[in-house]
């Protein structure tokens, strides 16, 4: 049975004088961002972000039509022959949370931003879970300065970062208002939800919501137990109020995000039948992304180690080692030893390793001794969940099991980004824990002590807080020190049973290393390990002691909270240095990396309206050609799904019909001698056929493609289409031409002795392009396999497509809406919050 102390009835301080500590934490946190980013604030370079250069040679045609006509580009034909723009660059104007998110970052630079944001929201969760300001501002230093945060920025992955950031909102509002004041706290889980779910980026979003269910388990079995369930209901049924609106907010984007879902690769497959070369049959229609392909980045068992201690499995997939390195010993020139493949786990690439910190993982232990029942199973639970997750392939019998039962699971990938769960639970906990240790009352031995706990003289309310006696904790305090400490010592007795092979070491040997070399290698992945489990140790066992003099009464209250702020912030900064450090800053912009290559300038040369271009060149993982081309490739983590067929059976086996009715005039070599071909058998804008064959399922369209001459012959799928009948024409004589092209429109004129059938080089997507023909709407179908086709009368007429997709249209107008009433709930909070008479009572969340 938790135990409470009374609060405090001494009247609050000036509302100044209250603020004067979270201004500078706020300060403090300013600072802290630009010194890291350093390069970017004083010596005006930037980031090289790889994911961002890509995203920028995508968004390029979209961003110079928004620029020319002050119109949003829906559809773009810069990648992969044609997509909507609404997962690659698409402004929703009546999505009023950006302006909220320009106000929360100060002005700040991206990524400076990101990183100022994830300190500033774990501070408003943890103020608001009532911890003091220092306490506050260690909490936040562990949520923001998590190495995965540092690491995705580096690799460009800013609204995974964005949503990340803004999590602690959400679980500070969630805990505001079951425990403390339920309109302040659904206030802040709207606008913190809002925000989190504008950052678009729908897996961390969800890995969110999985704690949150958590929580409400938990919190539900408590109200039981306590008969409390009317009131709970009724806080519940104010979050889900807040829920509805903070969606509302983005409604436009998820709304066309989830119509766009059911025909791209995480919609599942339509074929039934393998490609070549593959073995079993594709997933059923609707079924979202394959196995394999949810589950290739799956964290190993053994590497969950890493949360203490980072280099355990040799950090990241190549790290630098020095001139004192056993490599270096063994003879390998110096020029070779800033990228060598230190990482010796089973995922085939990682960018770094998830660190918590060794400090955190000690206040997280702790937190499982000192910090109240309700709060610390919540914490675990989503800790442990969040590993089992992560294992992915590696703990098959529960994650093949969840990925095929939990609703929405299977439309994502990568699944080792579950840890961000644990990201988030773990500091959340040690915090608590370090505010139980910094507690008020620890010195009043007078108080009637149980088990530990300060009994009150009377019962207290909800909202007030526990405190121990110095003593109870002290043992704690030992206990989980001596807990990490013993993992920390465990990893070093079994470095030397370890042999560090990697998967790699088999390239390695056949590029030239040999065995003296490889042998090397492994010493300093040992090496690696063994480093880290004394630098744990170090920080474990610097703060064990300042905690234990703080019980002993050794050390005052404000000096040991600073040196924990320092202790934590030394630990994460150094780990994080070592994969996004000054080596990851250039001088060049991201628009100066974009200069037309000898090929690019070739072809620009064409003034046509509208031919496409494929770069051999690792076409399918690249957007350089996008800048400057419409491209058969690109770089899109969801592809239209019907097009990814079409790359795995057809495109990437060279058939070069398809790359005509592609409209494919140009091919990037990548030859010095001849950079460029053109291709004279590319079939053009649009071209009348001679026959239509019918089929009855979308692998018989496919296979069609095998032989198909789509100059001559078009297919169409009959179970689609059923109103398209096998028919012949004759298209002599018959003409018809591009006239004016657009992101979002296409003109054409033609002229037709006879009815005709004509196929365009264009793909087909049901949910926005709509046909006419001299302005009138006209049906228009799907032929081989991807592109749009359209039967004509004879005569001299005009088309046009249009793309007018009714979700952007319904999405905005939900948006602005919900962004109104946002705004109302943000003003209401802040006027009841100044009218509320001040509380000092403390939450009790520990």
């Amino acid at each position: 049975m938790a135990a409470v102390a009374s609060a405090s009835s001494v009247s609050p301080a000036p509302l100044w004088q209250r603020a004067v500590p979270h201004v500078l934490a706020v300060l403090f946190f300013v600072l802290l961002a630009c010194v890291y980013f350093s390069p970017i604030v004083f010596d005006g370079k930037t980031l090289a972000q790889h994911d961002i250069t890509q995203f920028q040679g995508g968004a390029h045609e979209a961003q110079e039509y928004a620029k020319a006509t002050g119109q949003e580009a829906l559809w773009t034909n810069s990648m992969f022959s044609g997509m909507p723009t609404y997962l690659i660059s698409l402004h929703f104007p009546g999505d009023w949370s950006v302006y909220l998110q320009k106000a929360m970052t100060l002005g700040l630079p991206a990524v400076v931003a990101n990183l100022f944001l994830a300190l500033l929201c774990g501070y408003i969760l943890l103020v608001a879970l009532g911890l003091r300001p220092l306490v506050a501002v260690a909490g936040a230093i562990a949520l923001g300065f998590s190495s995965y945060n540092l690491a995705i920025l580096a690799a460009g992955h800013n609204t995974k970062s964005l949503a990340i950031a803004y999590a602690p909102l959400v679980l500070g509002g969630l805990l505001v208002t079951y425990r403390r004041d339920k309109w302040l706290g659904a206030a802040l889980f709207t606008v913190g939800l809002a925000l989190n779910v504008r950052a678009n980026h729908l897996q961390i979003t969800y890995y969110l919501l999985l704690l949150v269910a958590i929580f409400g388990i938990i919190e539900l079995v408590g109200a039981a137990k306590a008969g409390r369930l009317p009131e709970f209901a009724k806080r519940t049924a104010l979050l889900a109020l807040g829920a509805v609106l903070a969606v509302g907010v983005s409604f436009g984007r998820l709304y066309t995000t989830y119509e766009y879902t059911k025909h791209s690769i995480r919609g599942g497959q339509e074929l039934k039948t393998a490609a070549a070369g593959q073995a079993g049959a594709k997933p059923e229609e609707g079924t979202g992304v394959d196995r394999d392909y949810a589950f290739q980045y799956s964290y190993g068992v053994g590497e969950t180690i890493t949360l203490l201690l980072p280099n355990f499995y040799g950090g990241a997939s190549s790290m630098p080692l020095g001139t004192d390195s056993n490599l270096a010993q063994a003879g390998l020139p110096t020029e070779y030893l800033s990228a060598m493949p230190t990482y010796w786990g089973q995922q085939s690439y990682t960018a770094g390793p998830v660190y918590m910190g060794a400090i955190v993982c000690f206040l997280f232990v702790l937190g499982l001794f000192v910090v109240e029942k309700r709060t610390r199973y919540w914490l675990l639970a989503g800790t442990i969940l969040s590993i089992l997750l992560a294992w992915g392939k590696n703990f098959e019998t529960f994650n093949y099991l969840v990925f095929d039962l939990v609703p929405g699971y299977n439309k994502f990938r990568a699944v080792s980004m579950a840890l961000v769960i644990a990201q988030l639970a773990m500091p959340i906990l040690g915090a608590l824990a370090l505010s139980r240790v910094f507690g008020v009352g620890i010195k009043n031995e007078k108080l009637k002590i149980k088990n530990g706990v300060v009994q009150p003289e009377q019962p207290a309310p909800d909202n007030q807080f526990l405190i121990f006696n110095s003593e109870f904790l002290i043992k704690k305090v030992l206990y989980a020190g001596a807990i990490t400490a013993g993992l920390c010592l465990l990893a070093w007795l079994a470095s030397f049973s370890l042999d560090f092979a990697a998967p790699i070491d088999g390239e390695l040997q056949k590029q030239g290393f040999t065995p003296q070399l490889l042998g090397a290698l492994r010493a300093d992945r040992a090496d690696l390990l063994r480093n880290d489990v004394w630098r744990s140790l170090l920080f474990i066992g610097a703060a064990l002691g300042v905690l234990y003099f703080y019980l002993k009464g050794k050390l005052q209250l404000l000096p040991a909270a600073a040196i924990m702020v320092v202790l934590m912030l030394v630990d994460l900064w150094g780990v994080d240095k070592r994969y996004l450090s000054e080596k990851n800053f250039q001088r060049e912009t991201i628009a100066a990396t974009f200069q037309p290559s000898p090929a690019d300038q070739m072809i620009l040369q064409d003034k046509d309206l509208s031919y496409r271009v494929l770069n051999i060149q690792n076409p399918f993982n690249e957007a350089q050609t996008s800048y400057f081309h419409k491209s058969i490739g690109g770089y899109h983590g969801a592809k239209l799904r019907r097009y990814q067929d079409l790359i795995e059976r057809q495109i990437s086996t060279n058939n070069a019909q398809v790359l005509n009715m592609l409209n494919m005039r140009y091919l990037i070599t990548g030859d010095q001698k001849q950079p460029v071909q053109r291709n004279p058998e590319a079939l053009g804008n649009a071209w009348f056929v001679s026959e239509v064959k019918t089929v009855n399922s979308p692998d018989a369209e496919m296979a069609a493609l095998d032989k198909l001459t789509p100059a001559i012959t078009a297919v169409v799928d009959n179970q689609k289409f059923p109103g398209v009948k096998e028919a012949t024409y004759d298209p002599q004589g018959n003409t018809i031409a591009l006239t004016d092209y657009s992101p979002n429109a296409l003109k054409y004129r033609y002229n037709a002795a006879r009815d005709g059938f004509v196929v365009f080089s264009e793909i087909f997507y049901a949910d926005g392009w709509n046909a006419f023909i001299d302005g009138k709407p006209v049906p228009h179908v799907r032929a081989n396999y991807v592109l749009r086709a359209i039967p004509v009368p004879a005569g001299a007429h005009s088309i046009e497509f249009r793309f007018e997709p009714k979700s952007y249209a319904i999405g905005n107008s939900v948006s602005l809406a919900s962004s109104i009433a946002l705004l109302l709930v943000m003003g209401g909070a802040i006027f009841y919050a100044l009218r509320r008479k001040g509380d000092e009572r403390t939450l009790v969340a520990a």
